[in-house]
Order: structure tokens, then sequence, then C-alpha cells
């Protein structure tokens, strides 16, 4: 069973910066990707951005440009660097990991775009 904890959300001015991070409570394999999803008040939860080795980084359409993945295998950690920040961001954050089949869910993190 794998755990992941996010972190790094908050409120954030229209064309800000922010940094999520996702802790993983056990090492993640290189080969199983780890994603970003976002779920807006209303909206379902989609993808927006995948890392796994060997391929590379996969960014929706909406963000690319703007948002960055990379993950530090060594500390269990993906990250996504949010740039340019449009109030249209505005979602709970999640992080996902694949390990085996099973699909794992982190608790989300509230990211608000807003002057």
């Amino acid at each position: 069973q794998v755990e992941l904890e996010e972190s790094g959300g908050g409120l954030v001015q229209p064309g800000g910066s922010l940094r999520l991070s996702c802790l993983a409570s056990e090492t993640i394999l290189s080969s199983d990707p780890m994603s970003w999803y976002r779920q807006a008040p209303g909206k379902e939860r989609v993808l927006v951005a995948r890392i796994r080795s060997g391929r590379d980084p996969e960014v929706a359409d909406s963000v690319r440009g703007r948002f960055a993945i990379s993950r530090d295998n060594a500390k269990k950690t993906v990250y996504l660097r949010m740039t340019s920040l449009k109030p249209e961001d505005t979602a709970v954050y999640y992080c996902h990991v694949r390990e085996n089949g099973v699909n794992y869910w982190g608790r989300g993190t509230l990211v608000t775009v807003s002057s």
C-alpha cells in the first residue's frame, strides 16, 4: 500500500508561481508513472502531467509551457512546478501513482488563483 502526501498548495495571485510536492511512503520504481491530476469545482478530475523513465513527460495542453513535472526517486517525491498561474488553474491537485496495476491517490492540495 503506497501512501501519498501532497503539499505546497495555497492562495496565489494570477501570474504567480507555486511548487507542489508529493511524498510517497515507499520508493516508486522509475518505470512506474507518477502523475498530477486536478479537479476544479463542479468538474471531473483530469490529468495535468505524468512522468516515468524512458519517456518524455506528458503535460496537458492547457498547462503546457507553464507547468513542469519532475521527480526525485531518491527522495520518493514528485514535483509540479506551476508558473504564470491563471484563475482557471484553481483546483484541488492530486498526486497519483500506478504500481503493479494498482492506482494510489493522495488526498489532494488546494490551489486557489485569485487576486
